[in-house]
């Protein structure tokens, strides 16, 4: 018999590395731990901290590691946010975030779906990933602490102006409901107070307190965005980095005090890119071609990326054309598709996306104004 075929064992997984894996849930943290040849699998109460530690401490010993072997950990991204990640380099662990949709599964129809699975799987990819495989799975950036606090004001406003309009579509589908159309304003209480039905009978009681409630919490709404607008307008008068970065894409023509503060604190105010590729994919502007044998197709763009950002830039590029047309970006999207239908204009609109983001990204970082773009009157800026 033949003596059976050794496989050499790479120098950087010869036990000196300790690699551990988090499968998070709202009650419990499934841990995954390895040498690198074994795993050991332990159960904590989440957020436990001081049950981690310990377990950190007696898998150390069970794969006989002292305090200096380095620990690499990952965890996916998820509702937990980035707090344990902070908490991991703290506590000196080498640890990644990763995005839970670049995971690679098994596509059996059937297949095993356990906590264990999961973190087992989780921990063998570390292992591969810290062993050369560095396009495995997605890495996420995680922002400093003080971006992601400064991205929650422009989300807040964002989620009160939903609410807003649900309070406006409910009193006027009320309004609606005894055939009367009104607008919602200021003076909605003492108006509603004076309307009378077909019949020249007063609204019903009930109805006229809901719409009131309604009413009170849209004003509450009102109230709320007026004070986190007047929060926006300080910040871009503090003389900061990312303010900076505001004012300067607001010079542009067709980039207004919404889109910039948005652009820039959700994306190019803590990003850092290495080239206009980066950007593009980042905010999932990337094609995704399919290519199998004969058959061959684009399946349009991936939309990986940040979703408002997206969005942003599509209404954005719609602007541009208008308020910039004599810039090289405008002047390529009337050649190329100017003359199409409309399904044409809207695929290559997305296209004008994603140049013009890369653009605004050149015209942030490096100063390179896009080609052709003019600038707003100064009055204007400062208005």
């Amino acid at each position: 018999m033949s003596q059976a075929q050794t496989i050499p064992v790479p120098d950087s997984i010869k036990n000196d590395r300790l690699y551990m894996a988090l499968e998070l849930s709202k009650k419990n943290w499934k841990i995954a731990f390895s040498n690198g040849f074994k795993i050991r699998m332990k159960d904590i109460e989440a957020r436990d901290l001081k049950q981690f530690e310990e377990e950190v401490k007696k898998s150390r010993r069970h794969f006989g590691m002292g305090e200096d072997v380095p620990l690499y950990c990952c965890y996916e991204a998820g509702r937990d946010g980035f707090w344990i990640h902070r908490y991991l380099l703290q506590c000196g662990i080498h640890n990644v975030v990763v995005d839970s949709s670049s995971i690679e599964v098994n596509r059996r129809y059937r297949r095993a779906k356990t906590d264990q699975v999961d973190a087992t799987k989780l921990v063998t990819m570390l292992i591969r990933y810290l062993n050369g495989e560095s396009k495995l799975w997605s890495v996420l950036r995680v922002p400093e602490a003080e971006d992601e606090d400064a991205r929650r004001l422009n989300r807040e406003i964002e989620r009160l102006k939903k609410e807003r309009t649900a309070h406006t579509n409910r009193i006027k589908s009320l309004l609606a409901l005894h055939g009367i159309v009104m607008s919602v304003g200021k003076n909605f209480p003492e108006e509603i107070a004076k309307v009378v039905l077909w019949d020249g009978e007063p609204v019903p009681p009930r109805v006229k307190q809901e719409m009131l409630r309604e009413y009170e919490r849209y004003e509450l709404i009102r109230q709320q965005l007026e004070q986190l607008e007047a929060e926006k307008e300080a910040l871009l008068k503090a003389d900061s980095k990312s303010s900076g970065k505001v004012l300067t894409l607001q010079k542009l023509k067709g980039i207004g005090p919404v889109s910039s503060w948005v652009l820039v604190y959700e994306f190019l105010g803590w990003r850092v890119f290495n080239n206009g590729k980066e950007v593009g994919a980042s905010a999932g502007l990337a094609p995704s071609p399919y290519a199998s044998g004969e058959s061959q197709r684009e399946q349009g763009i991936s939309k990986s990326g940040n979703r408002r950002i997206r969005a942003l830039m599509i209404e954005i590029a719609w602007y541009w054309l208008r308020y910039q047309p004599g810039s090289k970006l405008s002047q390529w999207y009337r050649i190329k598709y100017g003359g199409g239908s409309k399904r044409v204009r809207r695929i290559g609109i997305v296209a004008l996306a994603r140049k013009l983001l890369i653009a605004l990204w050149r015209y942030v970082e490096h100063g390179v104004r896009p080609e052709g773009a003019q600038l707003k009157r100064q009055e204007l800026i400062c208005g």
